[in-house]
């Protein structure tokens, strides 16, 4: 199971590298849009729908490697109360009732909505803005993906600590 574990946490530390290079360029889009707008008296939709695309991409791929890395919210005024033991059970019960039900609860309902918007090759509703509205949608089952292979990593691990 460990090799299995290695490779989910290093698909989701692969992803999350490279979807941070998002943040970057959204930082450069957004700084052209202002120069444009303000200094140019120009707009640009596609290049403003550009960033939400990249920002909506980044939330969604970037799920798991932030499972992995520990940065979801958690409840820290009862964690740290808690020995390593109990942080433990804490995790493989949330592990069981709420990640992996609501990863495959978000999986097989957006299904649906991505298969309708892939057979009307939904684009934006903004005049001018970008097509591909569609491929924005493909990352919701995706992103419950890689939160349902990360939360097995996680629970996995937190099994073996409570083997111990």
């Amino acid at each position: 199971m460990e090799k299995i574990e290695t490779m989910i946490d290093q698909l989701s530390g692969t992803i999350g590298r490279f979807v941070s290079w998002f943040i970057f360029l959204m930082m450069l889009i957004t700084a052209l849009v202002v120069v444009m707008r303000y200094f140019l008296n120009l707009g640009s939709i596609p290049l403003q729908e550009t960033i939400v695309y990249l920002h909506g991409s980044l939330i969604m791929l970037s799920i798991g490697y932030t499972l992995k890395m520990n940065g979801h919210v958690r409840v820290d005024v009862v964690n740290r109360n808690l020995t390593e033991r109990q942080r433990h059970w804490v995790e493989v019960l949330g592990w069981i009732f709420f990640l992996l039900p609501v990863s495959l609860f978000l999986f097989i309902t957006s299904l649906p909505y991505v298969a309708f918007s892939w057979s009307v090759l939904e684009s934006s509703g903004a005049p001018g803005g970008l097509p591909g509205v569609f491929v924005l949608k493909t990352f919701i089952p995706v992103m419950a993906v890689l939160l349902f292979l990360q939360g097995l990593s996680q629970g996995s691990k937190a099994i073996r600590a409570l083997r111990r």
